[in-house]
């Protein structure tokens, strides 16, 4: 945003903005057509714990924990992080009922109008599916258009390579690197700053929508089109 002068000082000010408060994440069911996401809850554990067990991998850039030595300790987690209210969690649920993934709503100021998507946990059973993309555009779509949020925001270790990919493809802009950010299980964190704002997501919503389209997939379920292939305002 362009500045403006002050009404009485004459010194450069940002513009005049809405500052009616946004509203905080409820427990909503968002439902698309490769699947849903819901209110994350202790009956999600079993499926989640399924679909994550046996892949370590998945939980090395998370900064506080995992991997789950037992399913006894996945199951005592599952709902401790259901109950917080910021993170706001999320399960995501793929076509045939089975939990595949969670994220989360967090950081969440409401006065400010912004928050960020974070605790990204995707499955191997929900890792390049379309279920993995249209589940990011069912959130953000409730963000900016439910929630009235203004700024949404995208971090992750500046090592984890997957996830500022998964950044630029979904939409974000790239901001800066936050040097010496986090200690994250006993270890320096750089973080990586992404952020998508209220104006930016008309264009990024159609162009999810076009990815999205029954158009851009063959009879086998492939993708015509990749989102990275397809322009904003195409």
């Amino acid at each position: 945003m362009s500045s403006v002068p002050h009404p009485k000082t004459g010194q450069p000010v940002g513009e005049l903005v809405d500052a009616t408060p946004a509203q905080r994440p409820g427990p909503v069911t968002l439902q698309g057509r490769f699947g849903r996401i819901e209110k994350l809850a202790a009956k999600h554990a079993a499926g989640l714990w399924e679909a994550v067990k046996g892949h370590d991998e998945i939980w090395t850039y998370m900064s506080s924990y995992g991997p789950f030595e037992n399913p006894s300790e996945f199951f005592a987690w599952v709902p401790q992080r259901a109950a917080l209210e910021d993170p706001y969690s999320y399960a995501i649920i793929d076509a045939s009922g089975n939990p595949v993934g969670i994220f989360a709503i967090m950081e969440i100021r409401p006065n400010m109008r912004v928050c960020e998507v974070g605790h990204v946990v995707y499955t191997p059973a929900l890792m390049r599916t379309p279920l993995a993309t249209e589940a990011q555009y069912l959130l953000a779509r409730h963000v900016f258009e439910t929630l009235h949020y203004r700024r949404y925001e995208w971090k992750c270790h500046s090592e984890n390579a997957a996830s500022r990919n998964a950044a630029l493809r979904y939409g974000f802009s790239f901001e800066c690197i936050m040097k010496q950010h986090v200690i994250a299980k006993g270890r320096n964190r750089d973080t990586a700053w992404f952020s998508m704002l209220d104006g930016d997501w008309p264009a990024r919503k159609a162009r999810f929508e076009r990815w999205l389209s029954p158009d851009n997939f063959d009879g086998g379920g492939r993708q015509k089109k990749s989102l990275s292939q397809m322009q904003l305002g195409e």
